[in-house]
């Protein structure tokens, strides 16, 4: 697996990472068999970078890559956010008690004492984004985490941030059918020497060699309500997405490989973290390392999947709360 740098003097990890939300239960029911192979797979392949978050299964995915390092000897760096607090109704802190509560209740999951990359998961309105990232700071002197991350903010929050402490990551979705990070946060990354985790880069499913089938999907499934994959939206968005698995099969890719490589190919400080809990899923996904894409093919991508085409926002309005928009 070739390398990338998770921010300017950040370690190197695979230039593909995982996403690991969905070994929480997010998009249906978790195996604990099943996640373990996938993350034994990512060892394999060299897939060094593992995302998770507190929430993701309320501490579940946490939980299921602790014992799994415990277990075995791995090569991860692992980051793990907080900011979302679910109880007794979903709200946002980054308050210093509750930074350093819930990093102690992610040290314990995972069983480590120091984690490389820690996230506020959500900003916090009621709180400076200085006066959070200093909270942050104090625990990178303390050696319990790494680095500092951000996600789902604005460019001008990323340049206030920096001026306090350098950000090591910024995560926010990317994809060929969510582009809202070029207009500004991409290329902000690249001049802070901030890597860019691009979570969702094959659209949730979307970009598979075989379209998913909402009527198939579980009821914690997170794409049931979600604008892109419901009723007309979903079939004007699948029959454009159609042209582009036909292009990557005429080429020999598989199309989830194809996305992820059209992610890489954005700036070399971008490090996406597509979501699986399959061995061959994450195989597959892998593969994007050696899809080389020039000007050429970057181009006929766009004319298939041009800036915009999706219908439907990302996010209904209750899952846009607390992100930040810009442009």
């Amino acid at each position: 697996m070739k390398t990338r740098k998770l921010g300017k003097n950040g370690p190197d990890v695979g230039a593909v990472g995982l996403g690991c939300m969905s070994f929480g239960g997010m998009y249906g029911p978790t195996d604990r068999e099943e996640s373990f192979a996938t993350l034994k797979k990512a060892l394999d392949l060299g897939v060094t970078h593992l995302d998770t978050a507190i929430v993701y299964g309320t501490g579940l995915s946490e939980t299921l890559i602790g014992d799994f390092i415990r277990q075995n000897p791995h090569s991860f760096t692992i980051a793990s956010k907080c900011g979302i607090v679910t109880q007794p109704v979903r709200s946002f802190s980054n308050k210093r008690t509750y930074i350093r509560e819930a990093l102690e209740t992610s040290l314990t999951r995972l069983g480590v004492d120091h984690i490389p990359l820690y996230y506020l998961h959500r900003r916090d309105t009621e709180v400076p984004i200085e006066d959070a990232v200093g909270f942050m700071a104090e625990l990178v002197v303390e050696g319990k985490i790494g680095g500092i991350g951000l996600s789902e903010i604005a460019p001008s929050t990323l340049e206030r941030a920096s001026a306090v402490h350098p950000i090591m990551a910024v995560q926010n979705e990317y994809s060929l059918w969510t582009r809202l990070p070029d207009l500004g946060l991409v290329q902000a990354c690249e001049r802070l020497g901030t890597a860019f985790v691009a979570f969702s880069p094959v659209g949730r499913g979307v970009f598979a060699d075989r379209a998913p089938d909402p009527a198939k999907m579980g009821e914690s499934d997170f794409r049931r309500t979600n604008p892109r994959f419901t009723g007309d939206n979903y079939v004007r968005n699948n029959a454009r997405i159609e042209r582009f698995r036909t292009y990557a099969r005429d080429h020999g890719w598989n199309t989830s490989a194809l996305a992820v490589a059209w992610t890489l190919a954005q700036g070399d400080h971008i490090i996406p973290i597509p979501g699986t809990r399959s061995p061959g899923h994450l195989e597959e996904l892998a593969q994007a390392v050696d899809i080389r894409l020039g000007v050429s093919e970057l181009a006929e991508i766009e004319t298939l999947l041009p800036v915009g085409f999706a219908h439907g926002t990302r996010y209904t309005d209750a899952q846009l709360v607390g992100t930040e928009l810009y442009c």
